[in-house]
């Protein structure tokens, strides 16, 4: 019976042994080399993620938990847009321009109650802020992946904006989480 739109991929067996000579298909089904800028690019992502369920699983504010979980849904519609060759216009699952919409408007909700900075912010403040903050980094290489593999190859444009607000998003989601202990940068302080 074939699958659902929305119903969630089906996985039988985990090792297929389709990969042992470097190779993988991509979501057309077409074969790559594991070096292929889209596969280290959606492996990219796929860390994120895995920085993400980190985060979720720390004790994260009440309202941040669902939020975490949505994202991490469209990170991985993010890897699968990835996966399959980008033609404009095509019916393929892609990166939206109101998933990037719906990630300004977080970003503008949860900076909203945030003091001014004033400088920069060195990543920790708490264990969750911390990890947040990691999860932004991996969100930084996962967009320069990104950008690499779409100058080799065309990439939903939307799926680097998406990367580049996620971060944006996680940056502020560590200062919320910091709850006003965050230390800022003093450039040539311990000169």
């Amino acid at each position: 019976m074939p699958r659902q739109p929305d119903e969630p991929v089906r996985l039988n067996r985990i090792y297929t042994r389709g990969g042992d000579r470097g190779e993988t298909s991509l979501g057309d089904g077409s074969r790559v080399s594991k070096l292929d800028r889209r596969i280290v690019a959606y492996g990219a992502v796929d860390e994120l993620n895995a920085q993400l369920g980190v985060v979720a699983s720390s004790g994260v504010r009440t309202e941040v938990s669902p939020l975490l979980a949505r994202i991490q849904n469209e990170l991985f519609d993010l890897g699968a847009d990835l996966s399959v060759p980008y033609v404009e216009g095509d019916a393929k699952l892609r990166v939206t321009q109101e998933q990037v919409d719906e990630l300004e408007r977080l970003c503008d909700r949860f900076n909203a109650p945030l003091p001014e900075l004033r400088s920069f912010v060195l990543p920790g403040g708490n264990p969750v802020a911390a990890q947040l903050h990691v999860a932004r980094t991996a969100c930084r290489r996962a967009e320069l992946e990104a950008l690499r593999a779409a100058e080799e190859v065309p990439v939903n444009p939307l799926a680097l904006v998406y990367l580049n607000r996620l971060s944006d998003l996680l940056f502020i989601l560590a200062r919320d989480a910091a709850g006003g202990d965050e230390v800022l940068w003093r450039p040539g302080s311990s000169r």
